[in-house]
């Protein structure tokens, strides 16, 4: 096998399945058209039943929302718009008690331009302590006229935006150049500045508040940001978060700069003082608290560097989600991440889908090849929805086969597509806004959830208002439209999570899976006495195959047996 089988009493984080929340477009309980915290308790039953391990919510924090909440002016209180402390408090105690774990969003590369820290920034002279926090340079040019770099912002346009004018002198001389701040993202989410020590102090406090709250985690968006490289030079180049996966991200100086690990070193060593240990001494498996990196990374030699021992439990594998609908392409992602991951004892973390990418039950329905797009409007090529479905439930049924960890974003087991046909006036992404419409936007992965198919807003809410407008396609697809009902993708997650856990496929080792044609993807799963007792195999070929072994899941109908094109099966081995 190339990748050693676990066991079964292994910490927790190592073989979960956790699901995304996203707070607004969950469920609503007060009827303003936003989810809410309140919303998340009473559907808690619903996570319970799919037979997920944790839930992770996207930010609830204070916040102007001009990025839906990853701009943070609060780091320790709830937005009026989710509640109130006493709701996450509620929302916690839970989930708990429904076995649920909790998961939060933590937000440090930069803050909200209402943030106190960055007000008090812009009343201070430059040079000043409370500058000090975040990113300001003089700009170039006589008076400071230009930028300090040529650093694009990943929602376009410059990274920087003007702080103060110069200061001219009577004599008509420059007394000071204008001063800027970084903004990798929107002009009111300036970067901080994890050089200084009172960066480190603040959220090392953030984290405890958190904590003694009782969440059993953190999700750290933008992980692999949070240190530049000294000097800040010029990079030519546009700051995408996902960069192209043939260079080397760390190039980019705002990317993946070695400095990052010592702030993940330091987080770890608080999170441990929070591990439950059992009467022996001994780590609960149960007991420990995690940290879990968005980071885009390539390599996978330096992706795994986030997640070695003494730093964070778990990565996101975008290097799987990036994957094209080909076999080869599909064996590598799979082979490369395990071995990348196994070199520093971690286990690999799968995800499909979230909140920054099309949902890929409409991403594979594009051309196998198609770079992924950001967003789909109404006037790009339009996905098969049909192919797209087929080939979404195929591909989450050989992810929730893969030893490991896996995310689940927010109706997808549903099979609920992108929203391609949004109104540009509706759109909220700052993408969006900030490139004059030329980049579509996040927003069509992000409408809010579909429940019952005949109730106001799908569900969502019982007065019919949505912060966005749902697809008629979402009420066919409804929760309560595929209930019960066999076949359905609903029911096809269930059954993938009540048998991934029955036969421990999370803690197993896995081996390709011999026999079969070059498109197919086939691997085989077994434990630690070496045998395989599971396999999964995906046909990405034009033809059915026959399959080597008995049934247990499949992602669709055979065809006499076989299997078809675009469709996945989990069977039974014989040792």
């Amino acid at each position: 096998m190339f990748h050693a089988p676990g066991r079964s009493d292994e910490a927790w984080w190592r073989h979960a399945v956790i699901y995304q929340v996203y707070p607004r477009s969950w469920a609503d309980a007060d009827g303003d058209g936003v989810g809410d915290l309140p919303g998340i308790t009473a559907r808690l039953p619903y996570l319970a039943r799919l037979g997920v391990d944790a839930l992770w919510i996207s930010p609830f924090y204070g916040s102007p929302m001009a990025d839906a909440g990853y701009d943070v002016a609060d780091y320790r209180d709830i937005d009026d718009l989710f509640g109130t402390l006493a709701d996450a408090d509620r929302l916690i105690e839970r989930a708990h008690e429904s076995g649920l774990k909790v998961i939060v969003d933590l937000v440090p590369n930069h803050t909200s331009s209402e943030h106190p820290w960055f007000q008090a920034a812009l009343e201070a002279e430059p040079g000043s302590r409370e500058r000090a926090r975040y990113i300001f340079r003089e700009g170039r040019g006589e008076r400071g006229e230009e930028p300090p770099n040529d650093w694009q912002s990943v929602f376009w346009g410059s990274a920087w935006t003007q702080a103060d004018p110069a200061v001219m002198a009577a004599d008509g001389t420059v007394e000071r150049k204008a001063q800027w701040y970084l903004d990798l993202f929107d002009s009111t989410q300036p970067d901080l500045d994890w050089t200084n020590p009172e960066v480190w102090e603040e959220f090392d406090s953030v984290l405890r508040f958190w904590l003694d709250r009782g969440v059993d985690g953190f999700r750290v968006d933008v992980a692999h940001g949070l240190v530049k490289r000294a000097g800040l030079p010029d990079w030519d180049a546009m700051a995408e978060m996902a960069g192209a996966e043939d260079i080397r991200t760390g190039d980019a100086p705002m990317w993946d700069q070695d400095g990052v690990h010592e702030v993940y070193r330091a987080w770890r060593r608080t999170l441990d003082e929070y591990t439950r240990h059992l009467p022996d001494g001994s780590v609960d498996p149960d007991g420990q608290r995690i940290l879990v990196a968005e980071a885009w990374v390539e390599p996978m030699e330096r992706a795994a560097l986030y997640v070695r021992p003494d730093e964070m439990h778990q990565a996101f594998n975008f290097h799987y989600l990036n994957a094209a609908w080909r076999a080869e392409d599909l064996r590598v992602a799979v082979e490369e991440s395990l071995r990348g991951n196994d070199a520093v004892g971690a286990p690999t973390t799968w995800v499909l889908s979230n909140h920054d990418v099309v949902r890929h039950a409409s991403r594979l329905g594009l051309p196998v090849g198609t770079p992924r797009p950001h967003g789909i409007a109404a006037d790009d090529p339009q996905p098969d929805e049909v192919v797209g479905l087929r080939r979404a439930r195929a591909a989450t049924t050989l992810m929730l086969a893969l030893p490991g960890s896996a995310y689940l974003y927010q109706g997808e087991e549903l099979g609920l597509p992108e929203h391609t046909s949004l109104p540009h006036e509706v759109r909220q992404d700052p993408s969006h806004h900030r490139s004059m419409g030329e980049d579509v936007g996040r927003d069509g992965c992000r409408v809010p959830m579909a429940w019952e198919a005949d109730a106001p807003a799908a569900g969502f809410n019982t007065t019919g208002r949505t912060w966005l407008p749902q697809p008629a396609s979402y009420a066919e697809l409804a929760v309560d439209r595929q209930e019960g009902v066999e076949g359905s993708t609903l029911e096809l997650y269930r059954t993938l999570l009540r048998v991934r856990r029955e036969r421990g496929l999370g803690w197993a080792g896995i081996a390709p899976l011999t026999g079969l044609p070059d498109d197919v993807v086939a691997f085989a799963l077994g434990g630690d006495d070496g045998v395989a007792h599971t396999g999964v195999v995906v046909n990405l070929s034009s033809s059915p195959v026959e399959l080597p072994g008995e049934v247990l899941v499949a992602s669709g109908p055979l065809e006499g047996g076989r299997l078809p094109t675009d469709t996945a099966v989990w069977i039974g081995l014989r040792p």
